[in-house]
């Protein structure tokens, strides 16, 4: 046994101890920590997509169905821009939900601000899936894009239906144009 342990070496060790002690301990979407969904908005992945896009989308000042959007995702998800700052650094930022609703509301309080996906690519195994959905904002419903770039959605099936474990962005520029393959 001892000869044993010294090959399997004392990382492997640790390793195998902390998987046995949380093996069985299952992180759970749950209702408890947001707002009821309506089940349409989490039958599928294009029906959750279609909920966060219809949600932040209005006109300047029209309140926006925060619940709902909340109702979307796991009590841990994170939205996450990804950037180039003016010192020409790349960078992120993390934020939960309400943050993100946080700095959203004075905004859209003043402006109008349309988001809709133009183009997506899924990847799905199991109870996971990936969809790299390209968008283009508008400050009117049906205007001419002032901005477009990737929306990175990470989700989850829990046997009933989808949550939105991340959402990590970044908007196109002169220099990272969208690539051919994620445009329609």
């Amino acid at each position: 046994m001892t000869m044993r342990l010294r090959s399997f070496g004392r990382t492997n060790l640790v390793l195998l101890l902390f998987a046995a002690t949380t093996l069985g301990r299952v992180e759970r979407a749950s209702a408890q920590e947001a707002p009821a969904a309506d089940p349409a908005d989490v039958a599928s992945v294009d029906a959750i997509l279609g909920a966060v896009y219809d949600v932040i989308s209005g006109p300047a000042g029209a309140p926006r169905d925060w619940d709902r959007m909340r109702s979307l995702f796991v009590a841990e998800a994170r939205l996450i821009p990804s950037f180039v700052n003016a010192e020409d650094e790349i960078g992120y930022r993390f934020m939960s939900v309400s943050e993100w609703i946080e700095g959203a509301e004075s905004y859209f309080a003043e402006n109008a601000f349309y988001e809709v996906e133009i183009h997506r690519v899924d990847e799905r195994y199991g109870h996971i899936a990936h969809a790299f959905s390209t968008y283009e904002s508008r400050r009117e419903a049906e205007g001419e894009p002032f901005t477009r770039g990737i929306n990175s959605f990470q989700l989850l099936f829990d046997g009933s239906r989808w949550w939105i474990v991340n959402i990590y962005w970044q908007g196109e520029t002169d220099s990272e144009p969208i690539p051919e393959r994620y445009l329609p």
